[in-house]
C-alpha cells in the first residue's frame, strides 16, 4: 500500500512538473517582443492644426483598465485582487471616464492602462469603447501588456491580458510610433510582465515646427527601482535628441514616481509610504524643461485595500513634462474620489510660443 501511495504521489508530481514545463515552453515561444520602434496606424479624420499662440488642453488619466475602482484592491500591491468587481461594473467605469473627458474639452488626450479583450476586464473591448463614446477624435493604441495567461493570483488568475497607452488627438497628426522602453525582468518573470514602451505623436504647427506629444507609462513594481532607471534613461536621451531639433515637447502619463514640487505627506493618510513609491530624481531631463503637475490634488491611491478616505496612502504621479518653448497657462487634477479608477485625472492647458 505504501509502496502505491508513493507511485502515484511521484506519479502527480512528475504531471504537474511536465504541465509547468510545457505551459513556460509555450508562453516562451510566443512571448512578446516589440521592436525598439514601430510606426502605429495613422488615418487622421483630423483637419485642424495646433496653432502657436493660442491655448489648448491636455489630459492625462490612468484609467486602470476600468477595473480599480473604490472597491477593489490588487494583488502586486498587497491586496488579494487582479480582475474588475464585474462586467457591468467594467462598463459603469468605462462610461466615467467617457464622461468625465468629454467634459474636459481637451483636445489632446492621454490613457493609460485600456484593455482589449483581456479576462481581468471581461472581454470589453475597452479602445473600441472610448472610441464610440469620443468620436470627434482620432485615437492611436499601442501594446505594453500582451500576455495569453497570467497565472496569478492562483485563486483568481488575472489571465489573458491585451492593454496598453491610447492617445486622442482633435488635431491633425503626422505620424504616431511606439518606442520600445528597456529594462526587463529576469525569465520566467518577464514572461508574464509588461512590456513597456511610450507612444510618440507628431503634429505639425502652423509656424512649421512640430508639437513632440508622448503618452508615457513607467514601471511601478521593480524592486529598488532598477527598471525604472534604465527607463528614464532612455527617455532622457530621447529627450535630449528631440530638444536639440528645436521642437515642442510635451510628455504625459503616469510616471509611477513621486513628482517634484509634490508631497504625498500633504494628504491625511493612515497607511506609510509604499516602498514601490520612489521620488523622482532631481537630475532628470534636458535643462529648461518643466513640470506641469498640481501638487493639491492625489492622482493615485494605494490598492492594497479598498479605498477609504483618509485611510489609504495618496500621491501625485500623473503629469506633464515639458519643453522650455512652451508656456504652462494652468494645470489642474480633478478629484474623482477614485470611484471608477484608482488614478485621478489631470488637465493641462499650454501655449507655444
Amino acid at each position: 500500500m505504501l509502496k502505491k501511495i508513493i507511485k502515484w504521489l511521484l506519479w502527480i508530481a512528475i504531471t504537474g512538473i511536465t504541465l509547468l514545463a510545457v505551459f513556460l515552453i509555450y508562453i516562451t515561444a510566443i512571448d512578446y517582443k516589440p521592436p525598439a520602434q514601430v510606426q502605429l496606424p495613422h488615418e487622421s479624420r483630423q483637419s485642424a492644426g495646433i496653432k502657436h499662440n493660442e491655448p489648448f488642453k491636455i489630459t492625462t488619466f490612468n484609467i486602470g483598465y476600468a477595473g480599480l475602482d473604490r472597491g477593489q484592491d490588487f494583488f502586486m500591491d498587497g491586496g488579494t485582487r487582479s480582475r474588475a468587481a464585474s462586467k457591468e461594473q467594467t462598463e459603469a467605469n468605462l462610461e466615467a471616464a467617457i464622461h468625465f473627458l468629454r467634459e474636459s474639452k481637451s483636445r489632446l488626450i492621454l490613457l493609460q492602462e485600456v484593455d482589449r479583450k483581456s479576462s481581468r476586464s471581461y472581454k470589453v473591448d475597452e479602445a473600441q469603447w472610448i472610441g464610440d463614446g469620443l468620436q470627434d477624435y482620432d485615437q492611436t493604441f499601442a501594446y505594453n501588456y500582451k500576455v495569453p495567461w497570467v497565472p496569478v493570483p492562483l485563486t483568481q488568475p488575472m489571465g489573458a491580458v491585451k492593454s496598453g497607452l491610447l492617445t486622442l488627438s482633435s488635431f491633425t497628426a503626422s505620424s504616431h510610433t511606439r518606442y520600445d522602453l528597456p529594462g526587463k525582468e529576469s525569465w520566467p518573470v518577464q514572461l508574464f510582465e509588461l512590456d513597456r514602451g511610450f507612444i510618440e505623436s507628431r503634429l505639425p504647427v502652423d509656424n512649421g515646427k512640430e508639437l513632440v506629444l508622448v503618452n508615457l507609462h513607467l514601471s511601478a513594481f521593480d524592486k529598488g527601482g532598477r527598471i525604472r532607471k534604465q527607463q528614464l534613461d532612455f527617455l532622457g536621451d530621447y529627450l535630449e535628441s528631440e530638444a536639440t531639433k528645436g521642437n515642442y515637447i510635451i510628455v504625459g502619463g503616469d510616471w509611477n514616481h513621486s513628482l517634484p514640487s509634490t508631497d504625498p505627506d500633504a494628504f491625511p493618510a493612515q497607511q506609510e509610504w509604499p516602498e514601490w513609491l520612489q521620488p523622482f530624481p532631481e537630475t532628470f531631463g534636458p535643462d529648461g524643461f518643466q513640470w506641469a503637475v498640481d501638487p493639491a490634488v492625489p492622482t493615485v491611491r494605494t490598492l492594497d485595500t479598498a479605498y477609504e478616505e483618509g485611510v489609504n496612502f495618496l500621491a501625485v504621479i500623473d503629469g506633464f513634462f515639458v519643453s522650455p518653448n512652451i508656456e504652462i497657462v494652468q494645470v489642474a487634477g480633478t478629484s474623482l474620489a477614485f470611484e471608477h479608477s484608482d488614478h485621478n485625472p489631470v488637465t493641462g492647458t499650454f501655449i507655444l510660443k
